[in-house]
């Protein structure tokens, strides 16, 4: 052979292995599950012969029930059941803790109240810090029929509730919850028993944003519909939710008000809190198609950052043809904030991909589709396993009776977590102002960090604390890197400038409300009688959403809960500043 050939031939092999290789590694370096109805949750080191990292240990009365999550270099959230709690029915638990690092207790919230309400299954923290959760919605027998229930029957009716955490710290005095956002499934049932009851449709084909309340499913009353997943997608600004008895998923817009939520028209979408995709079995409302799922949990997003199926749609198959269970992801059909669907018909008629795994969980478990086109699966009564695209089991650890299990990488359990800050954030054009910034490593005791802020136009840009003297208003961010673990992280906090003023200009003050408000906030009249006036907000990290001048309101109902800043100028006055609190 010539050797020219052979050795061309060589390195393509090489090559081609080395690229085998890196596609077959494992990726991420810790997973996180914690035991059901146990006491502790662990945190193992995947680049070993499976060891734990972290354990952490809860009270005996603090045991938890279905869900564990790790939120950004620090926090766990995670549910348990109080003993005062009498709902018995599916994975009831009412509870929800956030646990720091160090094992202390941060914040402890219950809801539950017999007859009435309970948190149940799966939550979801969110990026604003606030817990998406799944909620009984009890009904009664008379309250059934009145809504066109065949049999008269109490019904474990649905509900998600958005949680706002209030008081977190060590002062359990302070522990609190507020809930911001509310849907309810019985706001969204249809029926066609009687014209003359609420929600009447001649065709279920025709109207898939509802749930026919006959439907029967493979449940029965009182917990005919059985929530049990449920996952956030802060793009769309929208939530995905699994039912065990009507073996399907379910997409509603976020973006509505409670109110909104309630009917039919607003949000992002304009169809309130309808549904606005649903898949896994067509005749749940009157279509054709396969029926996919056989018990379904862990409903969520594929992320985009995910090589093969970015922003898909998941299922955990339990009972799948086979007597495997599966993983099921298929593309939904975006259409804008909306999903193109075709009365009576299954969209997509089948499922992109499907990966049948080595056990049989006839309930709960998940998966996690991660960056480099891996999966994690969890058998939660048996063991945790991470797949590549080809199902080729990289690695295992026995899990016996775990909750959802997750993996994380190093940087984004270990840290660092920047934060910035000012001295000041509204000054004079041409005033120095101190900028500060500091970060959170939780697992080292004396870290070393290196800054660099951007833009460098300041004393010292790679100082924690530089000053800076912006003439106008500039957004600065800082880049702090843990030198030991290699790893970084960014914050930013911007300055409002304003025109130097005189001995003679006037102080002028001006009266937001409602505040806090659900989103339309409005100015006092005895201000707004100024003929030339400026309005800027910005979010909780210093960057401006928001700009308006002349304006008598102020609308922030496209954006998410939290604290806002409105700084308001008008000639001849000082800057106004005001905080404001967004509780949709």
């Amino acid at each position: 052979m010539n050797k020219k050939i052979f050795t061309f031939q060589l390195i393509l092999s090489l090559c081609l292995f080395a690229f085998t290789q890196a596609k077959a590694q494992q990726w991420g370096l810790y997973t996180l599950y914690a035991t059901k109805n146990g006491t502790q949750a662990f945190l193992v080191d995947t680049a070993n012969t499976p060891v734990t990292y972290k354990t952490w240990n809860f009270a005996t009365d603090r045991k938890t029930v279905y869900s564990t999550y790790m939120t950004l270099g620090d926090t766990l959230v995670r549910n348990y059941k109080p003993a005062a709690n009498t709902w018995s029915t599916g994975p009831i638990h009412g509870g929800l803790q956030k646990v720091r690092w160090d094992g202390t207790v941060v914040w402890d919230w219950t809801y539950f109240l017999t007859n009435g309400y309970s948190l149940h299954h799966d939550m979801c923290p969110m990026p604003n810090g606030n817990i998406l959760c799944i909620s009984y919605d009890y009904r009664t027998a008379a309250e059934a029929t009145a809504a066109g229930c065949s049999t008269a029957a109490v019904l474990y009716c649905e509900k998600i509730i958005e949680v706002h955490p209030t008081g977190v710290g060590t002062n359990s005095a302070l522990w609190g919850g507020t809930i911001v956002w509310e849907w309810k499934l019985w706001d969204h049932l249809c029926q066609n028993t009687s014209s003359a009851k609420p929600n009447y449709v001649t065709s279920f084909a025709n109207n898939p944003q509802m749930l026919n309340i006959n439907y029967a499913g493979t449940g029965t009353a009182p917990d005919k519909w059985h929530m049990n997943g449920i996952d956030y997608n802060p793009t769309l600004n929208q939530i995905v939710v699994s039912m065990h008895f009507m073996n399907s998923v379910f997409v509603i817009d976020h973006s509505t008000t409670t109110a909104q939520a309630a009917g039919h028209t607003g949000g992002n979408s304009g169809k309130g809190g309808d549904f606005l995709y649903r898949w896994g079995n067509p005749a749940s409302y009157g279509a054709t198609g396969t029926t996919i799922f056989n018990v379904v949990h862990d409903a969520h997003w594929v992320p985009a950052d995910n090589p093969n199926y970015p922003n898909f749609l998941v299922g955990f198959n339990n009972n799948s043809g086979g007597g495997n269970s599966k993983v099921d992801i298929w593309g939904p059909p975006y259409a804008g904030n909306n999903y193109t669907l075709n009365a009576g018909i299954a969209t997509p008629p089948n499922y992109a991909y499907e990966f049948t795994s080595v056990f049989t969980s006839n309930n709960e478990g998940n998966s996690q589709q991660l960056p480099n086109g891996n999966m994690l699966v969890n058998n939660s009564f048996g063991a945790v396993y991470e797949v590549n695209a080809a199902g080729t089991q990289l690695w295992t650890k026995a899990a016996t009776n775990s909750t959802h299990a997750y993996r994380f990488s190093l940087c984004y359990v270990r840290g660092p977590i920047a934060t910035a800050g000012a001295s000041s954030t509204s000054v004079v054009s041409g005033t120095p102002v101190t900028l500060s910034s500091s970060a959170l490593s939780v697992t080292e005791t004396n870290p070393t960090y290196i800054y660099s802020w951007s833009p460098a136009t300041m004393t010292d840009p790679n100082i924690a604390n530089p000053v800076v003297t912006p003439n106008s208003t500039t957004t600065y961010t800082v880049l702090i890197t843990n030198t030991s673990l290699g790893c970084t992280s960014t914050a930013s906090v911007t300055i409002n400038t304003t025109v130097g003023i005189n001995e003679n200009d006037k102080v002028a003050d001006v009266t937001l409300f409602p505040n806090p408000t659900t989103g339309i906030i409005n100015l006092s009249e005895d201000f707004v009688g100024n003929s030339d006036f400026e309005i800027v907000v910005s979010n909780s990290i210093g960057k401006i959403i928001l700009q308006e001048r002349n304006e008598k309101t102020i609308d922030l109902s496209a954006f998410s809960n939290g604290i806002y800043y409105v700084v308001i100028r008008a000639k001849g006055m000082n800057s106004i500043n005001k905080k404001v609190i967004l509780m949709k």
